[in-house]
């Protein structure tokens, strides 16, 4: 069994692969993530191998313990890839990104594929039928626009991100829900657009934590998969286990 450890600010996601099946995760406090591991071991028995992201935002304490622990792999830009990687500036790929592409990799090889992830940025990663991983965009996400209004201004308050009911708003309130969420759709069906018109055979890919509220709003054909960073992250670990 392999163990995929996700490393956020503030929480880590824990997933419990056996070859490519998901048997289980969880996100708990980074803080915790120790104990929280201690429990998986518990649980899910016969781990050998283990993959941490970010791995700056542990510490030593924690690092150890998982070098002690497990077969550990540390990705990073020099971990091996199942990809060429033609970024201009390699060291400076986020990790999610990284991961997000090998998911890719394993699962429609040869392939031309945009991944979408719908986080705290949304991020546009693109890999051409020929293996190549060319790059793609970051732009700010959903609460962070929502955040942006409310902070930059005297009086726009700060609200809870709803699903799009109108898109005339006829308040300020929902002018704002309007302006955001209208404005991420169109982007994101425009950008799709753009690449169709260069790559018509296109397999897009929507993750992230608001991929499930705006697939269902989208006008482009889409896969949404939740998992698709934690898949990506168990495949980087079954790749460097050969």
């Amino acid at each position: 069994m392999n163990l995929i450890i996700d490393v956020g600010n503030t929480f880590t996601k824990l997933a419990v692969f056996k070859h490519n099946t998901l048997f289980g995760k969880e996100s708990v406090e980074t803080k915790n993530c120790i104990v929280e591991i201690k429990k998986f071991k518990k649980k899910y028995k016969n781990f050998e191998f283990a993959i941490v992201s970010s791995v700056g935002k542990l510490d030593d304490k924690a690092l150890n313990f998982l070098k002690k622990e497990f077969k550990l792999t540390i990705l990073s830009h020099l971990t091996r890839l199942p990809f060429k990687n033609l970024y201009s500036t390699p060291k400076t790929l986020g990790i999610d990104r990284i991961a997000l592409i090998c998911a890719s990799v394993e699962q429609f090889p040869d392939n031309n594929v945009l991944v979408i992830d719908a986080g705290t940025c949304i991020t546009f990663d693109f890999i051409n039928a020929k293996n190549e991983y060319l790059g793609g965009a970051i732009s700010p996400g959903i609460r962070m626009r929502y955040k942006a209004m409310h902070n930059q201004t005297a009086n726009l308050p700060l609200l809870e991100t709803e699903v799009l009911k109108n898109i005339i708003g006829d308040t300020t309130a929902t002018s704002m829900h309007s302006g955001v969420l209208n404005g991420v759709l169109n982007e994101i069906d425009g950008s799709i657009s753009e690449y169709r018109k260069k790559y018509q055979d296109l397999t897009v890919i929507l993750t992230g934590g608001d991929a499930k509220m705006l697939s269902k709003q989208l006008k482009s054909s889409i896969f949404a998969n939740s998992n698709f960073l934690l898949e990506g992250l168990n495949f980087i670990l079954q790749y460097n286990q050969h």
